[in-house]
């Protein structure tokens, strides 16, 4: 039994005892005592007072006295506030759940077993045209945080991506490479594939703005002009060449896709994030049409005089959506059913989660009633993770487009102001070049993920100088304090000290600095649950920035290679031992490396 669950059934047993009531678990209600009191946990005493019939501190002297004399080896003292019991835990329990931490190296995680419910998770969902940008980055580290959170609650993942591969903004990096290449390639040109596209892109919207200025000039109306343009034209003649499964500009797109594919997984790799399985919307949209049309058979949809498509949904409080249109080609939302629908085939999904921006929300709303109406089980609570925009304060890591914030450059300047950073903190003589670089990369790509992860949903700025800060609610703060603990403990190992694997009866008795990081501890699996409860990355932050903190308070009032109370040495080294592990837990995941050295 925890801590906790002996003073819960304690209370329950005094209760009964001194005023013949049955009390339930939930009647009882412990938290941490506040910090101007004496005590570790409180119990509110208010719910008691009637079926005893007495004022509440008394009330409270009354149940704390029967705990001492009951549960003494839970209960050292107590002492009452305005019906409010504080109690002080003994020693003894402590010891004990800190010898529980160290025990489990999966301390706050649930199994995952064959009976698990299996949750699938989409995030990235980039398009073939462009390399993967800023928004690209909250979105990955999010989903890809929100993955590891989902398993540790006990889930079975599946992580899926949605590649935007088809369409008009495809065929423009296509035409114009056809253009203005010259044959160019990766290879050729020293560029990741993804650039490489994403140069085309940029050089068809110039060129195409340019044949509107021109026409514009000559007299037309600029709308117009948008569409008469010579480049759009050709652009919309191969999207129907491609919709016709013409071999050539289906050869093309095979082959510059491929570029692009080897660009991404680069920029993946390098963000640590990965995927189970990979949808193409090239794919997909034909099976949204199939299961559109079953859903008009069915009468879930009907068909206007044009031919096109659509759901009514003003039944649900929403409007009228289109779902296919008059000429037989499929929207985002006929995508997405198609999508679901091969997913559902591959997967006995029991719940799906979208990680999407906040400006796809009524898509979301409409997507999960149609799923629900055409039969997938999870469609009615398909959960869409929302979140908002992040941006920049200057411009000083614009990509090559000049208006989007490049992944790959971001990372890349994030590891060199990391590693600028660290020779301004230590002499590079005391670590070898290579290992410095690798604490570069670690400390960069951490101070980006936490600064990213640790803001709620909401619209962010993004400050790269203020993430590299090694004091304060930050990545690089937390990982120097993993590395402190670190070296204790290779210290300790260098001096011969062997740390008991379970820890018994001390000579002195425990500070309240000490019992408050025990206590923190012990909060990790309940700051576990309450992420997957809320779907919060931001929750994991905020607890290992709290334990940081308490550690290096704690560290900073005592010593503990120094402490010549060798029971106490071995206890302290094993409480740095804990945080340690329970520190690594945390930022895994979130997807962030601890350094040993730094």
């Amino acid at each position: 039994m925890t801590i906790e669950e002996k003073l819960i059934a304690g209370v329950q047993a005094a209760v009964k005892a001194l005023y013949g009531m049955e009390a339930t678990a939930q009647q009882v209600q412990l938290q941490k005592t506040r910090e101007e009191f004496e005590g570790h946990l409180t119990v509110v005493v208010f719910p008691f007072v009637k079926a005893a019939r007495k004022a509440p501190d008394m009330v409270g002297n009354e149940i704390g006295q029967y705990l001492v004399e009951h549960v003494g080896d839970v209960v050292a003292k107590f002492n009452v506030v305005k019906g409010f019991l504080n109690l002080v835990i003994s020693d003894a329990p402590w010891i004990a759940l800190l010898n529980q931490i160290n025990a489990d190296p999966k301390f706050g995680f649930q199994p995952v077993t064959d009976q698990s419910p299996l949750v699938m998770i989409e995030y990235s969902s980039p398009n073939t045209n462009k390399p993967l940008h800023l928004g690209h980055v909250r979105n990955n580290l999010l989903g890809s945080a929100l993955a590891r959170i989902v398993e540790a609650n006990g889930n079975k993942v599946v992580k899926t991506n949605i590649v935007n591969d088809r369409g008009i903004h495809i065929c423009k990096s296509m035409l114009a490479w056809l253009k203005w290449g010259n044959g160019e390639t990766p290879e050729s040109s020293g560029k990741k594939g993804d650039h490489l596209i994403g140069d085309y892109y940029v050089a068809f919207d110039k060129h195409y703005r340019e044949e509107i200025k021109e026409l514009v000039a000559q007299g037309m109306d600029e709308e117009k002009a948008k569409q008469e343009a010579p480049l759009i034209k050709e652009a919309h003649e191969m999207l129907v060449k491609w919709e016709q499964g013409d071999p050539e500009v289906r050869s093309l797109w095979k082959k510059m896709n491929e570029w692009v594919y080897a660009g991404f997984d680069e920029t993946y790799k390098m963000m640590g994030v990965s995927f189970d399985k990979i949808y193409y919307e090239s794919d997909t949209y034909l099976e949204g049409k199939e299961k559109v049309m079953e859903g008009l058979e069915k009468g879930f949809f009907y068909r206007r005089e044009d031919g096109s498509v659509w759901a009514d949904l003003t039944a649900e409080g929403l409007d009228e959506k289109l779902l296919l249109r008059s000429d037989g080609t499929s929207v985002y939302m006929t995508q997405d059913i198609g999508t679901a629908k091969l997913r559902f085939q591959d997967f006995p999904i029991d719940k799906m989660i979208y990680v999407v921006g906040n400006e796809q929300n009524y898509h979301f709303q409409v997507l999960s009633i149609l799923l629900d109406k055409l039969g997938f089980k999870w469609g009615k609570d398909l959960v869409h993770f929302s979140y908002g925009m992040v941006e920049l304060p200057n411009g000083k890591m614009k990509s090559r487009e000049g208006t989007v914030v490049d992944a790959d450059d971001l990372m890349a300047a994030m590891i060199a102001d990391a590693y600028e950073a660290s020779k301004e903190r230590v002499k590079q003589t005391e670590m070898p070049e290579e290992e410095a670089r690798e604490v570069a990369r670690k400390v960069g790509l951490g101070a980006l993920k936490y600064f990213i992860l640790k803001v709620e949903r909401k619209n962010m700025l993004f400050n790269p100088e203020e993430s590299i800060d090694f004091n304060g609610n930050t990545g690089p703060f937390i990982q120097y304090t993993y590395a402190r603990i670190a070296s204790i403990l290779r210290k300790a190992n260098e001096q011969g000290v062997v740390i008991p694997k379970e820890l018994s009866t001390l000579n002195s008795q425990l500070s309240t600095k000490e019992t408050e990081l025990i206590q923190k501890l012990n909060q990790f699996p309940a700051a576990v649950r309450q992420a997957g409860t809320d779907y919060s990355p931001s929750g994991i932050c905020n607890y290992c920035y709290e334990l940081t903190k308490a550690f290096n308070q704690f560290y900073h009032d005592f010593t503990i290679l120094g402490e010549t109370d060798e029971t106490l040495k071995f206890f302290r080294l094993s409480l740095a031992q804990a945080v340690a592990k329970v520190i690594r837990l945390g930022m895994g995941l979130l997807g962030i490396e601890m350094p040993e050295r730094m």
